[in-house]
């Protein structure tokens, strides 16, 4: 398996859709609403962009698909939804901590106060 550091520094995309997955697992569209929500409109994943980062993911072992699925109601067959591989944690871990390095590198820079 892969060290988690070999991936880093995450690609913009690709650290979107993994912090996307790190509460539920989500079918394609709903990664591209939550990305756009939570970013106020600032990243915006197209189709391609999506599913080819989704691709690469997989690929990488950083995703999978999920067989877990909500209820009929509450579901169209055609989604298909994805989830953190275990890996895939280990890697979001671990770019959450080297952006909080830069962060802290840039607050002693401007010699503000630094947050632990």
């Amino acid at each position: 398996m892969p060290k988690p550091d070999a991936f880093l520094p995450l690609k913009t995309n690709w650290f979107h859709i993994l912090l996307s997955l790190a509460g539920e697992d989500q079918h394609g569209y709903g990664i591209m609403q939550e990305v756009l929500d939570r970013t106020g409109g600032k990243v915006r994943l197209w189709p391609a962009t999506l599913y080819g980062s989704l691709k690469r993911l997989i690929e990488a072992g950083l995703i999978e698909e999920s067989g877990e699925r909500p209820a009929r109601k509450f579901d169209d067959p055609r989604r298909r939804y994805y989830r953190l591989t275990r890996l895939g944690r280990r890697v979001l871990d671990a770019e959450s901590v080297r952006l909080q390095e830069l962060v802290r590198i840039l607050q002693v820079k401007r010699g503000l106060e630094v947050l632990e």
